[in-house]
C-alpha cells in the first residue's frame, strides 16, 4: 500500500496552498518528529527531545552558535589542570532556576552525582542512560556558592564537549525533590523559556522566561507538536498549522526552495545512519555475512534515490563532519551482489531468514520505512528474507535499546553525536553491552577496539586522538558489525516570518534569538 500512502500525500500537498499563519502571533509553533519520550535531561537520549530540552536548561558550558566549539554558558570560565584530572569551573551570578530557587555550585554537584552515585538520595529519579559522558568522574566539590570543581580519574579529553551536550544540562534540586519519578513530566531548568505544559501526543508548551540571566527572548513561548508523519508535517507547513519543521523529507525541499513564503535551512553535522547487526546469535555472528550485507545494499541508491542526494554514503562508525578523526583512505563498502553471494555461500547462510526491526520515524531517522523497503529488496537480490517489524519510534527503542538478543537479527538506528569517542564508546565497547546500561544492542566486542577507544579518550592532543580514531574506523569497517549507510545534511523548513533561526552542527534547536513577524 506503500504507493497509495504516496498518491495520497503528493494529492495532499498539490492542495495545500501556502496560507496565511494560523498560528498564535509571538509563539513559534515546531513540528517535531515524535513525541518526546521525557523532559529530564539525563533521563533522555534522542534528539527529539534534546531539541526542547536545550531551550528549558543550561549547562556550564555550551556550543558557540554555528560550532562545535565551547564557550561559557553557566559558567563564566574554566581552568584545567595540568595534569588534565581537574577542572574547575567559576559560576555566573545571579542566575535563578525557573522555580525561584538560586542556581549555584550545589546545584551542580546534585545534577551529575543523580547520575552518578547510585546511593544518592534521588537516583531513582532515573535511568540515566548517558551517564557514561561522565564515567571518568571522580569527585565533584561545591568549594563555594559560585566555584565547583570536577577531579577526574584519569584524563578524559571530551569532558567540555560533554558538558555541552544535553545531558549535561542543570536541573534544580528543589524541582527534583518535589516531583521525584515525575520530575521528567514537570521539568524546571535556567534557560530563556520555561516549561509550561505537555499534552501528551498533542504539543509540550513553553513560556518566555522573564527572569532569564540573559537577554530574553522576544518570542512569548514555543510550541513543539509531535508530527511523526513526514507528509502531513509538510501539509501542516504548507497550510500554516505550524511555523517550523525539522527533517523536512528530501522530496519536498525543491518546493519550498521556489516559494517565497518559505525558508530551507540546512547544515551538515555529526550524524550516521547505519543497521545494527547481532553479532551475538543468528547469521550476524558470522563476520562473513556481516560483510555480505554490506556489500549487498545499494547505500549510494539509497542515498540518489531515497534521500534524494540529501546525505553520503557513509564508511565507518566515525562521521565525517569529524575531518581530524574521519580516515578518508577508508572507503565504502561497494555495491557487489555477487561479492555478497560468496560470501553468504561460504558461511552457509543461503536463504536466512532476517527478523529487522524498522522505526516509523525518530530524530536522524531520516526516511526509515523507504529505506527499511530498499535495503529488504537488496537483501531479497542475494537470497537474505528481511521480515521488517514496524514500530512508532519510543517503542522502537524500549525493543532495541535493551539489546537484539532473542528478538532481531538487525535493526536501523541513527546518532547525531558531539565527538567521534561518543558513539563507538558508548555503541561498540564491549563494556558498554545492553546489561550493563550501554547500546552496544548487537553484542560486538573487539579488545583492541576497547583499547584503542580508551588509549583515545586520555589523549588530549587532537592529532593523537585522531589517528587512533583512524584505527578504529579501518577495524570496525573490517569487523562489519554494523551496515554503514549514510552521513545525512540535517535540514528544516521556517515560514518567512521567522528570522533569527538557523540550524547548529550539534542538531539541537537553539531558539533563543528567534523572532517572528
Amino acid at each position: 500500500m506503500k504507493w497509495f500512502t504516496t498518491l495520497m500525500t503528493v494529492a495532499l500537498l498539490a492542495f495545500a496552498a501556502p496560507t496565511a499563519a494560523q498560528t498564535p502571533p509571538d509563539v513559534l509553533v515546531v513540528g517535531q518528529v515524535a513525541e518526546p519520550k521525557s523532559l529530564d535531561p539525563q533521563a533522555v537520549t534522542a534528539t527529539n527531545d534534546f531539541r526542547i530540552l536545550v531551550n528549558v536548561f543550561e549547562g556550564l558550558v555550551r556550543f558557540r552558535k554555528g560550532t562545535m566549539e565551547v564557550e561559557p554558558a553557566l559558567a563564566t570560565s574554566w581552568t584545567i589542570s595540568d595534569d588534565g584530572l581537574t577542572y574547575r569551573f567559576q559560576l555566573r551570578e545571579d542566575v535563578t532556576f525557573h522555580d525561584g530557587t538560586a542556581f549555584d555550585a550545589e546545584a551542580v554537584k546534585f545534577t551529575f552525582e543523580r547520575m552518578l552515585q547510585t546511593d544518592h538520595p534521588f537516583h531513582d529519579t532515573g535511568p540515566f542512560p548517558l551517564a557514561f559522558f561522565f564515567s571518568a568522574i571522580d569527585t565533584i566539590n561545591a568549594v563555594d556558592p559560585l566555584t565547583v570543581e570536577f577531579t577526574l580519574r584519569e584524563p578524559f579529553a571530551p569532558f567540555l564537549s560533554a558538558l555541552a551536550y544535553p545531558t549535561g544540562l542543570v536541573v534544580s534540586p528543589a524541582a527534583v525533590a518535589e516531583a521525584g519519578t515525575e520530575f521528567g513530566q514537570h521539568p524546571v531548568g535556567t534557560g530563556p523559556f520555561r516549561f509550561d505544559a505537555w499534552e501528551p501526543d498533542a504539543k509540550v508548551v513553553l513560556g518566555r522566561n522573564d527572569d532569564y540571566w540573559g537577554d530574553a527572548p522576544t518570542l512569548e513561548g514555543v510550541e513543539f507538536r509531535p508530527i511523526v508523519d513526514p507528509g502531513t508535517r509538510t501539509a501542516q507547513m504548507l497550510g500554516g498549522e505550524i511555523d517550523l519543521m525539522v527533517e523536512a523529507p528530501a522530496d519536498n525541499l525543491a518546493m519550498f526552495r521556489t516559494d517565497p513564503g518559505f525558508v530551507v535551512h540546512e547544515e551538515a553535522g555529526p550524524h550516521l545512519w547505519f543497521l545494527i547487526l547481532n553479532t551475538k546469535e543468528g547469521p550476524f555472528a558470522d563476520k562473513r555475512v556481516r560483510q555480505a550485507v554490506n556489500y549487498a545494499i545499494d547505500k549510494q541508491a539509497i542515498v540518489d534515490d531515497v534521500l534524494k542526494g540529501s546525505a553520503a554514503v557513509a564508511a565507518g562508525p566515525i562521521p565525517r563532519a569529524f575531518d581530524w578523526a574521519h580516515d578518508d583512505t577508508v572507503e565504502p563498502y561497494p555495491h557487489d551482489p555477487e561479492k555478497a553471494r560468496t560470501l553468504i555461500k561460504e558461511a552457509g547462510a543461503e536463504g536466512a531468514t532476517l527478523t529487522f526491526y524498522v522505526a516509523e520515524g525518530g530524530s536522524g531517522m531520516l526516511d526509515p520505512v523507504a529505506m527499511a523497503t530498499a535495503i529488504q529488496a537488496d537483501l531479497a537480490e542475494v537470497g537474505l528474507d528481511a521480515r521488517i517489524e514496524t514500530y512508532e519510534w519510543n517503542t522502537f527503542l524500549s525493543n532495541v535499546n535493551p539489546g537484539l538478543e532473542g528478538k532481531a537479527d538487525m535493526a536501523e538506528m541513527a546518532w547525531m553525536t558531539n565527538d567521534p569517542d561518543t558513539l563507538p564508546f558508548l555503541a561498540l565497547r564491549s563494556d558498554a553491552m545492553p546489561d550493563n546500561g550501554g547500546f552496544n544492542a548487537g553484542y560486538y566486542s573487539n579488545p583492541e577496539v576497547d583499547r584503542l577507544l580508551g588509549e583515545a579518550r586520555r589523549a588530549t592532543d587532537q592529532a593523537k586522538r585522531g589517528a587512533l580514531y583512524k584505527q578504529i574506523q579501518r577495524i570496525v569497517h573490517e569487523d562489519a558489525p554494523w551496515v554503514f549507510v549514510a552521513n545525512w545534511k540535517q535540514n528544516a523548513v521556517s515560514t518567512a516570518a521567522v528570522t533569527g533561526f538557523d540550524l547548529e552542527p550539534s542538531f539541537l534547536l537553539i531558539l533563543r534569538d528567534v523572532t517572528k513577524g
